[in-house]
């Protein structure tokens, strides 16, 4: 504790200066006060007060007649029940998943097979599904992890602020998110931006890849650490997987791919655009593109 003695008097003055101006009127009481029996004091001061209405209104609504209801209007009033949800096992909707994705023939028919699919709990919660969006002709597919509020809101993939950047993480290249194909592995919003389970990945995963072999693709660029582990697997964080071209093989075609860093990355630590940029020319340098 700094002591008045070792201060200048400007030093002094300016201290007096910040204690008045944030409202202290005095520094020190003539007797202690116990300022927490005060706080106490007055919480059930407040208490009380709150209560004693209450506690009058449940006395007169005892006091009231209850009007008589006949057994027509009692069934009026009660809640419609909603018709139960049935869950199936997940071995199950895996096997369904895989059924409709591979009897598509067209992104079209896939999206309308999504569409309709009620076998990922996901789909219960989430507002939109978020299918692929842009063109296929360059040969170049962006991946996310999951759509997030905005895309969820939308229905359109790296929607919002994601998406801005995105999309300037692309100039950078020398490509618009028109020239390319945006999808994300799981195509709908978990509640509250949550990571997906394993079970939920395992029952999206064959939706993700006929996405991939319908478009036929020459390059992946896979966006952040979800993304990146599901494709390569492992348990390695996006840091270790990044910048590095591995191939992947769908339907017995083997495709380069390459894991960056997603665009929430990029806002919430700006330091990781030298990274992303680095991983963009390492993209862009690919003879395919």
């Amino acid at each position: 504790m700094i002591s008045a003695n070792d201060l200048s008097p400007s030093e002094l003055a300016a201290l007096l200066a910040f204690h008045s101006e944030a409202g202290v009127e005095w520094l020190i009481e003539e007797e202690p006060l116990d300022r927490l029996a005060e706080f106490e004091a007055m919480r059930m001061r407040r208490t009380e007060s709150r209560a004693a209405p209450q506690a009058n209104e449940m006395a007169a609504e005892r006091r009231q007649p209850v009007p008589e209801t006949t057994a027509r209007e009692r069934a009026q009033a009660a809640p419609t029940a909603r018709p139960p949800v049935v869950a199936i096992p997940d071995e199950q909707a895996i096997k369904e998943a895989q059924f409709v994705a591979g009897a598509a023939r067209s992104l079209g028919e896939l999206r309308t097979a999504m569409e309709a699919f009620s076998g990922c709990n996901l789909r219960n919660s989430a507002r939109k599904l978020v299918f692929a969006e842009g063109s296929a002709a360059s040969g170049v597919m962006i991946i996310g992890p999951m759509p997030y509020a905005d895309d969820d809101r939308d229905g359109h993939p790296f929607a919002g602020r994601h998406g801005q950047m995105l999309e300037r993480m692309l100039f950078g290249i020398g490509l618009s998110r028109d020239d390319v194909l945006l999808t994300n592995t799981v195509p709908w919003r978990p509640p509250g931006n949550r990571v997906p389970s394993a079970r939920e990945a395992d029952i999206c995963r064959p939706f993700i890849e006929r996405q991939i072999e319908l478009a036929e693709p020459k390059q992946l660029l896979l966006l952040g650490n979800f993304t990146a582990r599901f494709f390569f697997g492992g348990a390695e964080m996006i840091h270790q997987l990044r910048g590095e071209w591995r191939e992947l093989t769908f339907a017995g075609t083997s495709i380069p791919a390459l894991a960056t860093l997603h665009p929430q990355d990029l806002i919430a630590a700006p330091i990781n655009k030298r990274f992303a940029w680095l991983d963009l020319l390492a993209f862009k340098s690919r003879p395919e593109l």
